[in-house]
């Protein structure tokens, strides 16, 4: 039994130890495996998030000022020399206005006390609960704005990392049809049915074709770093993206709700309104209560009446402020509250204008690169007949070179036209549906 179960362990050991020095391979990530990982990782959003808990704990601080306050109090006080007070002389029988200076007192004071103060009304308070309240709803929106944010992000760089791998895919193509034409031309020119310079020209292309494959190689991998940095990914980590197959545009047609700026200028404009209340009610008066229990004591320090007593105090009380007058300051920021309040207004009217013009521009756009990736398509389909019945011409002797550089020229402006058109069609409708407020809507 005991040599099974170590034959058990040496198998696992051997097989985790393969699985260890194996090869790495690339995880092949959706754009929304990318998304999901990215609200876990995202230091951005785990900064706004952490804002927005900010305002959350300055939400309770300010409810906390309506909890009863407590406080210990100590004070000792050692009178080198006791306090002078007169003395009325006809308190002792004396005349009327004259006054005598007499010390009273000991030189050791000592009190300690416990003092309660409840706050029953105060406008500032209240006004400050109203205000970080409205705040805790900013830090929200805010957070929301850094998703969707991140979202927009996130997609542009996917859409761009699939377009360069299809842009590799159809040089890589390209590549292995100029190779099997020049593997053709050697073997005429061997025979001397082509020249030299045709060979040269298709080598030239083939040169060509390699060079830009290592461009777009080298921005693939650029904008995997990018979208590796914004998902949260270590850039050690090997990833890659799905395909871009042949791309068919949905057409949906998004519902105009209202956008996080829209919303976050609505909140903006409810908390500046907020303040001009507290500022208008930081007139009235504020009223608290207070109690204070604790112990006073007395001490003499010279013969023969050597002595420390000590006496209970206790008292409660209220206390009611009314600010009179502060030469004008309360009036003052309440005109500059009410500006602020104007330009709130004028800019949420602004930005609903600017979003209504910006939807309408991306429903022109998005309708003119559907159009476009539709034409563009059929574009790739003629050129890739076009050249095929092109080499098979050139078989026959009917076609020349020339004729097959041209067809292939075609065919790959063709193709770049097609990706050129899918990305126009997919940043068209991802702005299309951020300026509608449905970007995080699967």
């Amino acid at each position: 039994m005991l040599v099974n179960i170590h034959k058990q362990k040496i198998i696992l050991l051997l097989f985790l130890t393969g699985v260890a020095v194996g090869p790495a391979q690339s995880q092949v990530y959706s754009l929304q495996q990318c998304i999901d990982t990215a609200m876990v990782n995202n230091k951005s959003l785990q900064i706004s998030r952490n804002s927005r808990e900010v305002g959350e704990q300055k939400h309770q601080e300010a409810v906390a000022n309506l909890i009863p306050k407590v406080n210990v109090n100590a004070d000792y006080r050692y009178y080198a020399s006791l306090p002078y007070q007169f003395m009325p002389l006809s308190a002792f029988g004396g005349p009327d206005g004259q006054f005598k200076e007499v010390q009273f007192g000991v030189p050791h004071n000592i009190n300690a006390n416990l003092q309660l103060t409840l706050s029953v009304y105060n406008p500032l308070v209240y006004g400050a609960i109203q205000s970080t309240k409205i705040g805790t709803e900013i830090s929200g929106l805010q957070v929301q704005k850094t998703t969707e944010q991140l979202f927009f992000e996130i997609s542009n760089l996917y859409y761009n990392a699939q377009i360069l791998n299809s842009q590799r895919t159809f040089i890589d193509s390209n590549l292995t049809n100029n190779n099997k034409l020049l593997k053709n031309l050697e073997l005429l020119n061997e025979q001397l049915l082509a020249k030299g310079t045709d060979v040269s020209k298709v080598q030239l292309q083939i040169a060509q074709l390699t060079n830009h494959g290592e461009i777009i190689a080298n921005k693939y991998d650029q904008v995997l770093n990018a979208l590796k940095f914004t998902v949260g990914i270590s850039e050690e980590r090997s990833i890659d993206i799905e395909p871009l197959s042949i791309y068919h545009p949905e057409n949906k047609e998004y519902k105009n709700a209202s956008t996080i700026e829209i919303r976050i200028s609505e909140t903006q404009s409810r908390l500046l309104v907020s303040e001009l209340r507290t500022l208008k009610n930081s007139r009235l008066p504020s009223l608290s209560i207070y109690g204070t229990y604790g112990t006073a004591g007395y001490g003499y320090d010279k013969q023969p009446n050597e002595f420390l007593k000590f006496y209970p105090i206790g008292y409660a009380g209220l206390q009611l402020t009314y600010p009179l007058f502060n030469g004008t300051i309360t009036q003052r920021k309440i005109n500059q509250k009410k500006l602020e309040v104007r330009n709130s207004e004028l800019q949420q009217s602004l930005i609903t204008e600017q979003t209504n013009m910006q939807i309408d521009n991306a429903r022109k756009q998005r309708m003119v690169a559907q159009h476009s990736l539709e034409t563009t398509r059929s574009q790739i389909a003629l050129g890739q007949s076009v050249y095929g019945q092109t080499i098979l011409q050139q078989a026959q002797g009917t076609a020349g070179l020339p004729d097959i550089l041209l067809a292939d020229n075609a065919l790959r402006e063709a193709q770049q036209n097609y990706l050129a058109a899918v990305v126009e069609y997919l940043k068209a409708d991802l702005e299309l549906k951020k300026l509608t407020g449905n970007i995080l809507n699967k």
